[in-house]
C-alpha cells in the first residue's frame, strides 16, 4: 500500500497579473518557511489539482502551485468563446513561471511536472538553470510533432472502434487530415452546441487511453461542459502550433541542464507518453536517472507510480 501524504488545503492564494491582460491563480502549501517544490500541472489546461500535493512531506516542502494561462482559477478562462489565447503559449507560461518564483521571493526551486507539464519543467529548467535545485518529472514528454501524431493518429492501432469515433465527430472533408487542426477549429466556434460536444468528443478519446489501465479513473471535473472545453481548447491550440517548439529541442539542449539533479519517473505500459521518450532523454542526459515503473501506464496516481514519486520526492528533500 503506498503510504501519500495527508490531504492539505493550501494557507495562501492569489491571483499574479502576468501581463497581456491575464492574471494566473497561485496558491501554497505546507511548510511557508521549507524547501521550495514547483508543481507544473499537466494538459495543457487542466489545471492544478489538490491530490498531486500528497507526494509531498507537508512539513519539509513549501508547495507552489498555479493555474497556467486560461484554466482553472486563471483568467480570463478558455471557455469562454471571446477568449484570446494568442498570448498563451509555451514561452508566455516559461515566462509567468518566472514572474511567479520572483514574486514569492524564492531563490531555487524543485520543479514537478507531469505529462505535459514534463515539457514545461524541462523548457524552464533550460532556460533558468540557476534557479532549478532538482527535477522530478513522470510520464515523460518533449511534446515533438511524433509526439503529438502518435496521440492523434498512431493511438489508433489500439482503440479502433474509438478511433472512428474521434474521426466521425468532424467534417467528413477533414476526417483524414489533420484531426488536432480539425477540432482546434471546431472548438473555436461560438456555438455551444458545437463547441462542447467537439470538446466531450476529444475528451472521450483522451479517456481511451488513460483507462486502458484499468486501476485509473477520469477527473470529476471532466463532467464540467466549461472544464472540458477549456482544456480541449487550451490543447488544441498548443498542439495545432506544435507547441511552439522547433522539433527535438529539447533533446539539443540538454547540455542546458548539466548540473541539475533529476528523476525521470515512466511507467512501462504508458500509451500517452509512450516509454521511447523518456529512453531517449535518459540517452542524451545520462546523469539523469530513469525510473522505469511495471505494470503502471500514465496516471501518477496509481499505486506503483505514486510510491516511485513519493520515493524521488523523498529523496530531493536532501538537496540543497
Amino acid at each position: 500500500m503506498t503510504t501519500l501524504y495527508p490531504e492539505i488545503e493550501p494557507h495562501e492564494r492569489g491571483m499574479l497579473d502576468v501581463g497581456d491582460a491575464n492574471s494566473i491563480h497561485w496558491m501554497q502549501s505546507g511548510n511557508p518557511n521549507g524547501k521550495p517544490v514547483l508543481i507544473l500541472h499537466g494538459g495543457p489546461g487542466s489545471g492544478s489539482s489538490g491530490s498531486i500535493r500528497r507526494f509531498f512531506d507537508p512539513h519539509h516542502y513549501r508547495i507552489v502551485q498555479f493555474d497556467q494561462r486560461g484554466c482553472g482559477g486563471s483568467l480570463p478562462h478558455a471557455s469562454e468563446p471571446e477568449a484570446d489565447l494568442s498570448a498563451n503559449t509555451t514561452w508566455h507560461l516559461v515566462a509567468d513561471i518566472e514572474r511567479l518564483r520572483c514574486f514569492l521571493g524564492i531563490e531555487r526551486w524543485l520543479v514537478f511536472g507531469n505529462s505535459w507539464g514534463c515539457t514545461l519543467a524541462l523548457l524552464y529548467a533550460q532556460a533558468h538553470p540557476d534557479h532549478v535545485t532538482g527535477l522530478v518529472v513522470t510520464g515523460v514528454t518533449m511534446t515533438r510533432p511524433s509526439e503529438i501524431d502518435w496521440l492523434y493518429k498512431g493511438l489508433a492501432r489500439f482503440f479502433p472502434a474509438e478511433w472512428a469515433r474521434f474521426r466521425a465527430a468532424v467534417p467528413q472533408t477533414m476526417r483524414d487530415g489533420d484531426l488536432v487542426a480539425a477540432y482546434y477549429h471546431l472548438l473555436r466556434d461560438p456555438d455551444p452546441a458545437v463547441h462542447v460536444k467537439a470538446a466531450r468528443d476529444w475528451h472521450e478519446w483522451e479517456a481511451a487511453s488513460i483507462l486502458v489501465d484499468p486501476r485509473a479513473s477520469l477527473p470529476e471535473r471532466w463532467s464540467d461542459p466549461r472544464y472540458v472545453t477549456a482544456r480541449a481548447r487550451i490543447i488544441t491550440h498548443y498542439f495545432h502550433h506544435r507547441g511552439w517548439l522547433e522539433d527535438g529541442q529539447i533533446l539539443r539542449n540538454v547540455g542546458r541542464l548539466q548540473g541539475i539533479a533529476c528523476k525521470m519517473i515512466q511507467g512501462r505500459f504508458d500509451l500517452e507518453g509512450p516509454m521511447t521518450t523518456a529512453w531517449e532523454l535518459s540517452q542524451a542526459w545520462p546523469a539523469a536517472q530513469l525510473v522505469i515503473v511495471p505494470n503502471a501506464a500514465h496516471s501518477p496516481g496509481t499505486s506503483e507510480m505514486a510510491a516511485a514519486i513519493v520515493a524521488a520526492t523523498d529523496e530531493f528533500r536532501a538537496l540543497a
